[in-house]
């Protein structure tokens, strides 16, 4: 059972880390070369800029600094009530945008234990609606079923999975199409920043709300944005609700079989003979006054356990009444048999 256990969990780890690498040497090729060319465009405009203008290193420093901190105030306020409550939201969900972060020391204090404790909540309540969700579809997968005349109603997990993953491409696919429009974005960028969102990877290079000040003068656009983060959240912890019980579901089966292979090799304990007629069990441990003589089999067949004494008081015939071995039946010897 726990070689079986060591060797997926090592499985798993080769896996991942393979994962990794592979993804790195991807992400390499893909990103480097249009890194480097960006990187030579924006040093030479920053060359022609210093030499048109005559601004000195430090200026420019200065500049670039009130640059971007100036990013965020164009969305307005972000610690008003508007603004704070995304941001809670955004703790809570564990996105992480990092469009806007406390700066003052009480604010980073309270952020941390806020996350302590509205984390774990957030966690156990999207993976309790989650839960419901699977509920309602497995409802609805079985009335479907009785509905086309199906022999098996039942909602299987594949059932399941599939409805949970058509809900999370609706969700997506429709959110994308919102935020093209608001947001002014692509629609793969927009699709791009709602998957980045569900999946809480939140890099942060596209966040919602953050222009024309949004947050102040849209507040039908905020609900909107924050419905679409809580729902969509939910409905990705259904999924990961079902891959949870798959888990847990494989771990009792292992520990069902263990179980099974256990009571087996236990009952499969036979005893074993060695030259010097003492006898040893499969654990080696010694069979006390079990001396066997050439009629073994023969007093075996008594089903008390004198081994054929005629002093025991619950010997019973043989099988046979005419077959009576005196050489055990008259011997005055009662030998308990050992318990195997």
């Amino acid at each position: 059972a726990m070689k079986r256990q060591n060797v997926r969990t090592l499985s798993l780890v080769v896996c991942t880390f393979t994962y990794l690498l592979i993804g790195a040497a991807v992400f390499d090729s893909l990103e480097s070369p249009t890194e480097a060319k960006r990187w030579e465009f924006l040093q030479a405009v920053k060359n022609n800029f210093v030499k048109k203008y005559n601004v000195t290193d430090e200026d420019f420093r200065v500049m670039e600094i009130v640059i971007i901190e100036n990013k965020p105030h164009k969305a307005g306020p972000q610690w008003k009530f508007a603004g704070a409550f995304y941001f809670s939201t955004v703790v809570l969900a564990m996105i992480g945008y990092g469009h806007s972060t406390p700066v003052t020391i009480p604010g980073k204090a309270f952020c941390m234990g806020y996350a302590m404790v509205g984390i774990p909540l957030g966690l156990v309540m999207f993976q309790s609606i989650g839960e419901r969700l699977n509920k309602f579809a497995s409802v609805i997968i079985r009335r479907a079923k009785r509905a086309s005349g199906a022999r098996c109603t039942d909602a299987t997990e594949m059932n399941l999975m599939l409805a949970t993953g058509m809900l999370s491409s609706i969700i997506i696919t429709t959110g994308a199409a919102v935020f093209s429009r608001y947001e002014g974005w692509s629609y793969f960028d927009s699709f791009y920043y709602c998957f980045v969102t569900l999946t809480t990877i939140g890099f942060g290079d596209y966040v919602a709300l953050q222009n024309d000040q949004a947050l102040t003068n849209k507040p039908g656009y905020v609900a909107l944005s924050l419905v679409f983060i809580l729902f969509g959240l939910a409905v990705v912890a259904a999924s990961i609700n079902l891959l949870v019980l798959r888990f847990m579901t494989m771990q009792a089966e292992d520990a069902k079989r263990d179980e099974q292979d256990a009571q087996n090799l236990a009952g499969n304990i036979q005893p074993v003979t060695f030259d010097d007629e003492c006898t040893y069990n499969i654990h080696g441990k010694l069979l006390e006054n079990n001396y066997t003589t050439e009629n073994d089999e023969t007093a075996s067949l008594c089903s008390c356990t004198c081994m054929g004494g005629t002093r025991c008081l619950n010997h019973e015939q043989f099988v046979d009444p005419d077959f009576q071995p005196t050489d055990i039946i008259e011997s005055t010897l009662c030998l308990k048999r050992a318990s195997v």
